[in-house]
């Protein structure tokens, strides 16, 4: 019966995010093929167009350990408005395309659009087998285009899901933000991958004007997440960045108070995430385990821990993200089992 409850909560969870707002615009109306979207100067010899900006986040989201390459398109003259440092403000007319590819060869790439003030376009694009073309996947994604590991295999998510996702009182870009773009980046982030040469980060927004009404402090203080220890840095990292997006101030969920995406603005008092998780009590239950629910993180118990034991399961009633993976992260839930092994009885 427990099982069934959570699986309902799950559910109602993400019917909550996926209507708290209008639809977005019809992906249909995006065009039919990737080498419409203007990622490529020469589609046949796979060039980036020059006017896309390559990056790559410090703490990358897991996909089932998806090799992944991001570029973004700001229109000529516009900029972003950091006025609310935590959540940027797009011009219309931006692009962001992610390639995720599986045993060395892309599957899909993903493309988000801002067509108008108040309007997002999410699409998919699937590639075929000989990689000659990408063609616009269904509103409703795909199933099962390519095993990953035996018996598993890649979905290419719905325009729902990817709502789901991104939508936040308002959509956010996730992955380019002041924390993930800081040139102080965590060497001990999970899945990181290398700064290629030419790839944007938060110095280079300012320096050619990009990014407009930030901090102050961020010309010469890059955003960073100040922990006790290297291994709390880099859970903490993980944890924005693979559950921050629900789990924030602005959340349709912020009710179940439990904030896991770090703060950038300056004077921020403390880490949310050590404020309303260490320590605290939750609604979900290990299973097994007695009592209305479990501690969110546990000093010293990872075992006792929510947080660890929702990482470490793919069971759909209980895994969290709910969305978006079916193999579990090891490696991340061996760091933040460190550290909550390692974290003192009384938090920082």
């Amino acid at each position: 019966m427990h099982s069934v409850t959570c699986g309902r909560r799950t559910l109602l969870w993400l019917a909550a995010l996926a209507a708290a707002s209008p639809w977005p615009a019809r992906s249909d109306t995006a065009p039919p093929n990737l080498r419409d979207t203007g990622l490529y100067s020469d589609f046949a010899a796979r060039t980036i167009d020059p006017r896309n900006l390559a990056y790559t986040p410090q703490y990358p989201l897991w996909s089932d350990g998806a090799t992944k390459r991001r570029w973004i398109f700001l229109p000529p003259g516009t900029s972003i408005d950091a006025s609310d440092p935590n959540r940027w403000v797009f011009p219309v007319g931006t692009k962001v395309w992610k390639e995720f590819s599986f045993h060395g060869r892309p599957v899909e790439t993903r493309l988000i659009e801002r067509i108008g003030d108040e309007d997002w376009r999410f699409s998919s694009y699937a590639w075929n087998a000989d990689q000659s073309d990408a063609v616009l996947a269904p509103e409703t994604g795909l199933k099962g285009v390519v095993e990953i590991v035996p018996g598993k295999r890649h979905d290419i998510p719905s325009v729902l899901d990817c709502r789901s996702c991104h939508f936040n009182g308002r959509t956010e870009l996730l992955g380019f933000s002041a924390l993930q773009l800081s040139p102080d980046r965590d060497p001990n982030a999970p899945h990181a991958e290398p700064e290629a040469p030419g790839m944007v980060d938060l110095s280079t927004l300012i320096e050619r004007r990009l990014i407009r009404a930030y901090p102050a402090e961020w010309s010469d203080h890059a955003p960073v997440i100040a922990a006790r220890d290297p291994v709390a840095r880099a859970a903490l990292g993980y944890l924005h960045a693979n559950c921050g997006n629900c789990h924030n101030p602005v959340s349709p969920i912020v009710g179940l108070g439990m904030i896991l995406r770090h703060d950038v603005a300056p004077g921020t008092a403390s880490e949310p995430a050590l404020r309303t998780a260490v320590g605290r009590t939750g609604r979900f239950r290990i299973p097994g385990e007695t009592g209305a629910g479990s501690p969110l993180i546990a000093p010293g118990d990872p075992d006792q821990s929510a947080v660890v034991y929702r990482m470490s399961t793919r069971n759909p009633f209980y895994q969290m993200p709910p969305l978006g993976t079916k193999l579990v992260d090891a490696d991340a839930v061996a760091l933040v089992r460190r550290w909550v092994t390692e974290m003192p009885a009384r938090s920082e």
